[in-house]
């Protein structure tokens, strides 16, 4: 019996053969085996408008965000600078004045 390769997106085990592609049932991602090595992409990443984000890159909010713990809302148009971008469900590592250190994801932003 052979043993296939964990997903490369999700790092899944249960994967499976459909044909000529493997499967991962966790996240839906299919590739070509012995393909993924050369699949390595840099992330792109984009604000609401569509231009691409680099790490220290000056954004500003482009609506009203509820923020978990605090009692008060992130207004539109707060201007974040000098962001991190991030894997993982937010996008963007950034310390905002008056609120502190904050993940907020790319598509609630744009860049100034």
């Amino acid at each position: 019996m052979t043993t296939l390769p964990n997903c490369p997106e999700c790092n899944s085990e249960y994967t499976y053969e459909d044909g000529a592609m493997l499967v991962c049932p966790m996240c839906a991602y299919e590739w070509v085996p012995g393909e993924e090595n050369n699949a390595e992409e840099e992330k792109v990443y984009r604000d609401a408008n569509g231009n691409i984000l680099q790490d220290g890159d000056t954004v500003s909010v482009i609506k009203d965000l509820k923020v978990k713990g605090a009692s008060s809302v992130l207004k539109m148009g707060t201007r974040v600078k000098n962001i991190r971008l991030v894997d993982g469900d937010h996008n963007i590592d950034c310390k905002i004045d008056g609120f502190g250190a904050m993940k907020l994801k790319s598509e609630f932003v744009k860049k100034l």
